[in-house]
């Protein structure tokens, strides 16, 4: 059995990644889930290094037993769970009058649906973890535009704010038990998901997927006495 253990949705390229390489430095064995199968493939191949234990299961995050795929494949694999990455998620934009029910539901199923499932599927790994250490943890991606709404990405905002809701909720649930939940909220970082609008802001002025990361492995290193619930990410001067 690993002596600690992790699962990152949406491991395959941009924050996912970054956060499934820390986890991987710190010493986690990994299992990285994502949609598709050449990238997890490919991503499983760049992090992959001597002595390192990594798991993979593709699939959408979108599909009930995809999600309880993933996690059996982990307890299987490692036997325990200290952090989970509900990382997954995707945003599609259209003005109100011209939103798609079809698009409507694949956001809603990606980006919040899954993450409750995922705790569902979880919750009894990350209860043995607290029990032992009291600082099991689950991190959320959310995104500023939770915060405050965005015209055209209206669904997407609608969704995040969601996901930083749940977390608030499972804090007062599940904090007493040792597992802290944390929602990252940032703006524009440089990913395959921002390259819609890299016409209006350069790659370069975006944040990083490493910038999440370590703020990532802060949340490992912080004591069971201290639950950080939410992190919001800017670019410089900044004001919302």
């Amino acid at each position: 059995m690993a002596q600690r253990a992790a699962i990152v949705t949406g491991g395959s390229s941009g924050i996912g990644l970054e956060i499934a390489r820390m986890l991987l430095e710190e010493g986690y064995a990994v299992t990285v889930a994502s949609r598709r199968p050449d990238k997890l493939e490919q991503a499983v191949a760049d992090l992959s290094g001597e002595g390192r234990e990594i798991a993979s299961v593709a699939g959408s995050m979108a599909d009930e037993a995809v999600i309880a795929e993933v996690v059996a494949t982990h307890r299987e694999r490692f036997g325990r769970l200290d952090v989970l990455v509900n990382n997954a998620g995707l945003g599609i934009g259209a003005p109100v009058a011209e939103i798609e029910a079809k698009r409507l539901d694949m956001q809603l199923d990606v980006n919040l649906r899954a993450i409750v499932l995922f705790y569902r599927e979880s919750v009894e790994m990350l209860r043995a973890a607290a029990a032992e250490h009291r600082s099991a943890l689950v991190v959320n991606t959310a995104s500023i535009s939770g915060k405050a709404g965005e015209a055209w990405l209206s669904v997407y905002s609608a969704t995040k704010a969601g996901v930083i809701g749940f977390t608030e909720a499972m804090n007062k649930e599940l904090g007493q038990e040792g597992i802290k939940s944390c929602a990252l909220c940032p703006a524009f970082v440089d990913t395959p998901m921002t390259d819609f609008i890299k016409e209006s802001v350069s790659a370069e002025d975006m944040i990083r997927p490493q910038d999440i990361a370590e703020a990532v492995r802060m949340l490992l290193r912080v004591s069971p006495a201290c639950v950080i619930p939410e992190i919001i990410f800017q670019r410089p001067g900044a004001t919302a």
